[in-house]
């Protein structure tokens, strides 16, 4: 079987919609690839910045990998902003619908609420509110998405900061969405890994 003879989804088989998730499932091994294609798209997108949006992506990331923190971590960070061309309204959100099945719930979390917590460095100046990250004051993760904008989001916009290439991650992004899609071990709800791991972070610098 090539395609599918419905062209109405109730009208469909049972070898049908078995042929349909055998292939639908071997598509999705090509995700990673997907994803490091549309980071590069990046480059074409939002401008005024002192770097393009791939280059705030990346050096977001090579933040967080030379501070120790795990390829969770990592790989959020490189991905929080691929939804700056696709969804421009709700960039964080789409980032977040993107790595949700395939990292920990505290990663996805922090990426979807980020652009709230951004609010509080400039909302002032555009009449937004500054306060807006309050809302989520008892979520556990409230400390987590607070560091990964002031550690690591906010301050990658710097042209003179040595950016690891974006070749560099991409076997820890084929690691991250070679997982099992919503598996509990992966996302593990409510547990909480530090950002930072000095004694990583000193091996990583070691070389």
């Amino acid at each position: 079987m090539d395609k599918v003879a419905f062209t109405q989804m109730k009208d469909g088989s049972k070898e049908e919609y078995e042929f349909l998730t055998a292939h639908e499932i071997d598509h999705t091994k090509g995700t990673a690839l997907r994803l490091m294609k549309a980071m590069t798209e990046l480059d074409e997108g939002l401008s005024g910045y002192q770097i393009t949006r791939l280059g705030h992506s990346v050096q977001a990331a090579t933040r967080a990998w030379r501070a120790g923190a795990d390829i969770d971590w990592v790989v959020s960070t490189l991905l929080h902003d691929i939804g700056d061309i696709y969804a421009p309204y709700n960039h964080d959100e789409y980032a977040a619908a993107i790595l949700r099945p395939f990292v920990r719930e505290q990663c996805a979390w922090c990426i979807q609420t980020h652009g709230d917590f951004q609010m509080i460095y400039y909302g002032h100046h555009v009449g937004g509110n500054p306060s807006k990250r309050d809302r989520f004051k008892d979520s556990p993760y409230f400390d987590d998405c607070a560091d990964f904008c002031e550690h690591w989001d906010l301050a990658s916009f710097d042209p003179d900061y040595d950016d690891l290439p974006l070749g560099f991650f991409a076997p820890m992004v084929e690691e991250i969405f070679a997982r099992r899609p919503y598996d509990p071990d992966v996302t593990r709800e409510g547990v909480r890994i530090p950002l930072f791991d000095a004694a990583v972070a000193a091996q990583r610098a070691a070389g």
